[in-house]
């Protein structure tokens, strides 16, 4: 059976559950990460030197970077409607899976870092000024594009919309005010209506 270690509310776990439940594949998860500990064990750094979460173990072979590990699953079970082979189609898809990873994060993280983990009155309004004005920047992009289109690529759901739709979701479940972006907030409604997304990442940041 797959095992999936890293705690539930990780943004960076909570794709790989997503991907699971889409295909719907049978797993174990192991909480690490945090107050859990365990990634700071030898065992674990074995496994994955990063010392972060998600690692999963498929038979055997291990794999860590959340995304890779998205891609990996819906390869591995030759779901072509989540990442499909033709070179094109795979291309666009996984731009949009780095992207995620280079320009949404950018303002996400010190963003998130600042309003849930930190003490009011220890936040830097500096850091927190600068991440708000990075991640809108990002969410206005997503705006334009899904002005367009009704999905990140192909038409349909895929692999792309995993980490940017986790996000999204994010970004809205945080203490702030938010612009009016109706293109991005139609397409959040959109995820809204598919199971493993409310399971795995609106329950996991409410």
């Amino acid at each position: 059976m797959l095992t999936i270690w890293g705690r539930n509310n990780s943004i960076n776990v909570m794709k790989v559950l997503w991907v699971c439940d889409e295909i719907g594949l049978a797993y174990r998860r192991i909480d690490a990460g945090l107050q859990h500990g365990v990634v700071d064990t030898p065992e674990y750094r074995q496994m994955n030197p990063n010392g972060r979460v998600p690692t999963i173990d498929d038979d055997g072979f291990v794999l860590w970077e959340s995304n890779a590990i998205v891609r990996y699953l819906a390869a591995r079970h030759q779901r072509d409607d989540l990442l499909p082979r033709e070179p094109r189609s795979r291309a666009d898809i996984e731009r949009w899976m780095d992207w995620a990873t280079a320009s949404l994060t950018v303002g996400m993280t010190p963003l998130f870092w600042q309003l849930i983990r930190t003490p009011t009155d220890k936040r830097d309004p500096r850091v927190l000024a600068q991440a708000t004005i990075d991640a809108e920047r990002c969410m206005r992009l997503l705006d334009q594009h899904l002005a367009l289109h009704e999905y990140l690529s192909a038409g349909r759901f895929t692999v792309a919309d995993i980490p940017v739709a986790a996000f999204v979701q994010r970004w809205r479940s945080l203490p702030m005010t938010h612009p009016a972006l109706p293109a991005l907030e139609a397409y959040r409604q959109r995820m809204l209506l598919r199971d493993p997304f409310r399971a795995n990442v609106v329950q996991s940041l409410s």
